[in-house]
């Protein structure tokens, strides 16, 4: 027992470099690109990178996990993350940057592809939900902390990337100590159509459960790629901006873990339906107060508490629907559909940005939400009785 407990805080502590690095880039380039007169729109294709790695990377995932084993992913992706955000003062142009943000992608994604199959394979269903909502709650912590280098930039435009990129090593060295271990090994990976008829299986069972995965990465990209060009434009200075961004941080760390224990008695999908159309609220609340950084502070903060758990609460969900030896499977999935959302995310709250200047941003969070909360409410009961009765 005592080995397991180390093995999941240290995967969960692990999770945290993942969280770090994308809550530093995010708003710090955006913010780079802004201050040197990039475009939005460009500014948001920059963004999309991080995403697009995962994508790239998703369909060679499966195989060498099951081949080698969890440790040797994670120690990939760690040191694919490390190099990249210590290259970046290296040279500053847009496609160099892209391409690091591409490694920076494919490194995160073996981060949390290889730890949260891990854990979600040896964590007992009356405590799943704990255990990934602990999971999402080191990757906010990360997440949170991330934002707060953005004001470093006056000081030195290197000096939050190398700060970053030290603390990230840090991290990392800590993976040596676990020992390896393999997923369940019942299923075929070498065969191109094994591989197409897992992901149709996947969808079969778990298709609802990946939507809020999809729909938090809009959210999370957008917000911290897209929401600093916007407050900068509308007279918000980087300090205030970076203050805004951890408020939701934080107050997604805050509530991460009771919801998810709440979710393990009382349902996953019935706590999904209440944060993401409360969520919901809470963002067209927020397009109503823009100038008043305290009531968009509290905004943000309450809006944290409940969608911030959203992508953890879906793998939790995604488990509950998926048979065990589908997991990795299902893991990869949930990687994959946040990737799609997180992609459009910054591109089209770069656009919106761009030539909607009379609405506000906040707009296209709410509507994407409630778009999400509705299909859980009317088919994501359908998908749990549907697998239960199988």
């Amino acid at each position: 027992m005592g080995k397991n407990n180390f093995r999941f805080w240290i995967l969960v502590s692990i999770v945290s470099i993942s969280g770090f690095s994308q809550g530093m880039l995010l708003p710090l380039i955006s913010v780079i690109f802004e201050n040197s007169g990039l475009p939005s729109s460009l500014n948001g294709i920059n963004a999309t990178a991080l995403y697009i790695g995962t994508l790239v990377a998703s369909p060679f995932m499966e195989q060498p996990l099951r081949r080698f084993g969890y440790k040797p992913i994670i120690i990939f992706g760690g040191l694919a993350v490390v190099v990249s955000l210590i290259s970046f003062p290296l040279w500053k142009t847009f496609w160099f940057w892209f391409f690091l943000r591409l490694l920076i992608g494919i490194g995160d994604h073996a981060l949390h592809f290889a730890t949260q199959t891990w854990i979600t394979s040896f964590s007992s269903p009356k405590k799943l939900g704990r255990n990934i909502s602990l999971y999402g709650l080191f990757f906010g912590i990360g997440f949170a902390v991330g934002p707060l280098m953005t004001p470093l930039v006056k000081v030195n435009q290197a000096l939050p990337f190398i700060i970053s990129s030290l603390l990230c090593l840090i991290g990392w060295l800590f993976v040596f100590t676990l020992k390896n271990e393999f997923p369940d090994q019942d299923i075929e990976v070498n065969s191109f159509l094994k591989t197409i008829k897992r992901f149709s299986s996947a969808l079969k069972y778990g298709w609802v459960a990946f939507l809020p995965p999809l729909g938090y990465g809009f959210l999370e990209s957008s917000l911290n790629g897209s929401f600093p060009v916007y407050a900068l434009r509308n007279g918000i200075d980087v300090k205030n901006v970076s203050i805004l961004l951890a408020a939701f941080a934080i107050g997604a760390i805050v509530f991460q873990l009771p919801l998810g224990m709440m979710s393990d008695k009382y349902g996953r999908r019935n706590i999904l339906i209440f944060i993401l159309l409360f969520g919901s609220i809470c963002f067209t609340t927020a397009s109503f107060v823009e100038g008043s950084i305290t009531a968009l502070f509290l905004c943000l903060f309450i809006a944290g508490m409940l969608v911030g758990s959203t992508f953890s609460l879906g793998i939790s969900y995604m488990a509950d629907l998926m048979p065990k030896n589908l997991l990795p499977t299902g893991n990869l999935m949930c990687g994959i559909f946040y990737s799609l959302g997180s992609l459009g995310g910054p591109f089209i709250g770069g656009l919106f940005i761009q030539f909607f200047r009379n609405i506000s941003y906040f707009h296209i969070i709410s509507t994407i939400l409630f778009v999400v909360f509705l299909t859980i409410l009317t088919f994501g009961h359908k998908s749990l009785v549907t697998v239960r009765q199988k």
